[in-house]
């Protein structure tokens, strides 16, 4: 009987829930309100020719080093951050390697280091989804060969501070230090301006929250010129389309469409912070574009619930810590109202209790 590699054949399968798609989709962080116009319009304009020919990776690169401000060979273009991730599990990690991942945290982490046959070290946060520096200090050995930290935190939407991350970087420069930067634009704090200090830094960024390009999965690793060389010897030489790489510079270029986009997260992510303090539902301060909600036992009716009137959420009550958590996407102001409005029924239908534990 044919079988794969052993560590493959014993980790746990991932499944997307994408194809449980509903009337209004507030679970998987998308940007709701859909990509900038400029961006359909550059769609519109692809010829059958653009489509045969294969893309340039190399020329998306250069407009991306200049966004970020980076060198091109800093910069490595991939489909999506997930590619990324696995690329660099790929390049670095060997059985013997231990990782250090913050529990609860993405959850596509584990599944790359499984695929490695490395060991997972999870340090897991205190009930209020503090970054543990001094847990994941400790956690380190000879062994440690990677640190995964995803600021903001996803399912979270906490952060780790800037001093915080310099004393993980300094504390293992043997090892890739991995910050995780997919929720940035709502953040504002990056580490970017670290890379000439760290050869271990590498920052990973992505199109598919702020840009809306979700569907078009495109991504960027970011690090030393040396480190991104590395990776870039095992990535597919076209391993980004040719319609994500013809309207990354498009989306770029529009920055009024992310900036409007941001202000309706913000207003719309203080709104439902308020509501869930009105219906007695604990939360913690987002950072993101979604907030993390603790509903309690009942948190599987209420999604059910919410379901029945055409709204998806996401449960995350099996991530640690986060027992009866739901995590809601912000949505538009129009789809954040009939959010309001549907949560405000079914914790009055339910009868969810106003004071939920946090």
């Amino acid at each position: 009987m044919l079988k794969p590699r052993t560590n493959i054949e014993r980790m746990p399968s991932y499944h997307s829930p994408t194809g449980e798609r509903v009337a209004l989709n507030l679970d998987l962080n998308e940007n709701t309100g859909g990509c900038s116009p400029r961006v359909l319009r550059k769609l519109a304009s692809l010829t059958s020719v653009d489509i045969a020919r294969y893309p340039d990776r190399e020329a998306g690169e250069r407009v991306a080093a200049r966004f970020f401000g980076l060198a091109p060979d800093q910069v490595l273009l991939t489909n999506g951050v997930d590619e990324g991730l696995q690329l660099l599990a790929f390049t670095y990690l060997s059985e013997e390697d231990e990782v250090i991942v913050t529990d609860p945290t993405f959850a596509m982490y584990p599944v790359d280091v499984a695929a490695t046959g490395a060991t997972l070290v999870s340090v897991f946060s205190d009930e209020a989804f503090a970054f543990p520096l001094q847990r994941v200090l400790k956690a380190i050995t000879p062994r440690t060969k990677m640190v995964l930290i995803a600021n903001p935190n996803n399912p979270t939407a906490t952060v780790a501070e800037r001093e915080d991350l310099i004393k993980l970087m300094e504390a293992a420069p043997n090892a890739v230090v991995l910050i995780d930067e997919a929720y940035f634009e709502f953040y504002g704090e990056t580490v970017l301006d670290l890379l000439p200090k760290f050869e271990n830094l590498f920052i990973s960024r992505t199109f598919s929250k702020a840009y809306g390009l979700a569907g078009l999965r495109i991504g960027a690793m970011l690090g030393n010129p040396q480190q991104i060389g590395y990776i870039r010897r095992i990535t597919p030489p076209f391993n980004v389309n040719v319609v994500a790489l013809a309207c990354l510079p498009v989306a770029l270029s529009d920055q009024q469409f992310v900036a409007d986009y941001l202000r309706e997260v913000f207003d719309g992510r203080s709104r439902l912070q308020t509501l869930c303090t009105e219906l007695g539902l604990h939360f913690w301060p987002s950072y993101t574009n979604f907030v993390l909600v603790r509903v309690g036992d009942k948190h599987r009716e209420f999604m059910q619930a919410m379901r029945q009137r055409g709204i998806n959420l996401r449960d995350r009550s099996s991530d640690p810590g986060c027992e009866g958590c739901i995590r809601i996407t912000i949505g538009t102001a129009e789809q954040n109202e009939m959010l309001r409005d549907a949560m405000k029924a079914v914790v009055a239908e339910l009868g969810i209790s106003r004071k939920v534990p946090a």
